[in-house]
């Protein structure tokens, strides 16, 4: 495998070690599963459902998602028949908590609606909660809304979303992913989810969140592009709106209460929204979970593993897309934070760890 990876590199003129080094780890966790792609078979799987395949370079790939830089996806698949171009161009992402309250839903459902009459699309996340409410009343009022999935766009999930994301499909909206048919939603692709959330709206507006909420990821990738960010104020005693008024204290949202400060504030220049680097500096460490102090790889590593049956090195380094090195040493430092068990079988969770 270093010879191959040697001969690329000199292919491409690439002399940079640090690159030689990704280069050569990427292809410790590609070899792994190179046995097990099938393009043919995805695209076929694809077209079954009606859906395609756009890469950069095509009429409708959505150029905003260039911003992404380094972190654009390859390609996305796609199901519903409207332009990717066309179904983002001045779309807004909204997004939110699960465990929304009417309150927030309420709110979510009017702005989706009162952007469908400026001619705006939406995007979310296709989850319970504000998720399901931007998509629902965006579809209500004859509007265009884009849900982007965690997992292959034939695993409609949550399972209790599955009318909903069909009705998206089936009533002009589109469905993305940048993972395969078949793929299943895991937490760290949610986490890189949140990017292309974040990417594909011209704002981002956090309508409920709670003081950890992955909503305010996304708003921080979101400034951290330059996106206009805003966020619904809500009662002072209310946990769903915690890490909403966190973002606007912190500088990272202004306050946005109805759907005309939302268009004012997409219609607005990003500058100076946030600085992604120094919020995330900043960000709370009370209230730990289990990934606290862990590394992406870690992180990967402890989504792969089951809570029943023991599994081997190989085939968490197939769910969780990395090298059986990296994932031996992450297994090592979740073992010594309590959070992995080895036995003979393999590894599986234990117990919740500090």
């Amino acid at each position: 495998m270093r010879r191959a990876v040697v001969g690329l590199c000199e292919v491409l003129g690439v002399d940079d070690p640090t690159v030689q080094r990704r280069l050569m780890s990427a292809a410790g966790r590609w070899a792994l599963r190179a046995g097990r792609v099938d393009p043919e078979i995805d695209l076929t799987n694809l077209g079954r459902l009606g859906g395609r395949l756009v890469v950069p370079g095509d009429r409708e790939w959505p150029t905003q998602i260039d911003d992404l830089g380094d972190e654009t996806p390859f390609c996305l698949w796609v199901r519903g028949t409207v332009r990717v171009d066309e179904a983002l161009a001045g779309a807004v992402s909204i997004v939110g908590a699960r465990a929304s309250t009417d309150y927030g839903e309420r709110i979510a459902a009017e702005m989706a609606a009162g952007l469908v009459d400026a001619r705006r699309g939406t995007v979310s996340g296709g989850a319970y909660g504000i998720d399901a409410a931007v998509h629902r009343a965006t579809l209500a009022v004859g509007g265009v809304t884009v849900a982007v999935l965690a997992g292959g766009v034939d695993r409609l999930y949550p399972a209790g979303n599955t009318a909903l994301l069909r009705a998206v499909v089936d009533r002009g909206g589109l469905l993305l992913s940048e993972v395969p048919p078949g793929a299943v939603p895991s937490r760290v692709r949610f986490l890189r989810r949140n990017r292309l959330i974040a990417a594909a709206g011209r704002s981002t507006v956090v309508v409920e969140a709670a003081w950890r909420s992955g909503s305010l990821v996304t708003a921080r990738l979101a400034a951290g592009l330059g996106r206009p960010v805003g966020a619904v104020p809500g009662p002072v005693t209310s946990a769903a709106s915690a890490g909403s008024h966190r973002l606007m204290r912190e500088g990272v949202a202004v306050c946005v209460t109805d759907v005309a400060e939302v268009l004012e504030l997409t219609g607005a220049a990003g500058d100076g929204v946030a600085e992604l680097a120094e919020q995330e500096a900043r960000r709370d460490e009370s209230g730990a979970r289990p990934d606290d102090g862990l590394d992406d790889g870690a992180i990967a590593t402890l989504d792969a593993l089951p809570v029943r049956r023991p599994a081997t090195v190989e085939a968490l380094a197939r769910s969780s897309g990395l090298a059986p090195h990296e994932v031996m040493s992450a297994l090592g430092v979740l073992e010594l934070r309590g959070q992995a068990a080895r036995s003979e079988a393999g590894w599986r969770r234990a117990g919740r760890g500090r």
